[in-house]
């Protein structure tokens, strides 16, 4: 139970911890994952920081569209989960199945390193959190789920 302190009369609550919110996406095209290399050197999922008030299937089409220069279709939740950046920076990750018809070649953003296309079976090898990986096998489970490209 949290601890309630008292001065002068006032009873003061702490705050509830708060930690952004980020969504993305496990990108498959012709059985292959899209995946981007940060400033850490490690792969992680296109995405991002959903605003206050953000849809997420909106927020997540369009950092993929500024991040890869990609249109998609946003499917269903894959995973949640909270991520321990460094002391007192946490954020809640939200993947979710991901898949593009487009046939153009993805281009890098500026806020990227690399872009990369990879099979599952490369994706083990990789530097990157276990619960992208964790997302990337769930989506590449669910095959007969995933719209296919027109």
């Amino acid at each position: 139970m949290a601890k309630v302190a008292a001065r002068a009369g006032v009873t003061v609550r702490p705050r509830p911890p708060r930690f952004p919110v980020s969504v993305k996406g496990v990108v498959v095209r012709d059985d292959r994952v899209l995946l981007l290399r940060n400033e850490r050197d490690e792969w992680e999922l296109p995405g991002g920081r959903l605003e206050l008030g953000e849809d997420p299937v909106g927020c997540l089409g369009r950092e993929i569209r500024e991040e890869t220069g990609w249109e998609v279709e946003v499917g269903p939740i894959l995973d949640s989960w909270q991520y321990h950046v460094f002391e007192g920076a946490d954020v809640l990750i939200v993947t979710y199945g991901v898949t593009v018809g487009d046939g153009r070649r993805p281009v890098l953003s500026h806020e990227h390193r690399e872009i990369g296309l990879f099979t599952e079976p490369e994706v083990a090898a990789l530097r990157m959190p276990e619960n992208y990986k964790r997302s990337i096998a769930a989506w590449f489970a669910r095959k007969d789920e995933r719209p296919r490209p027109s």
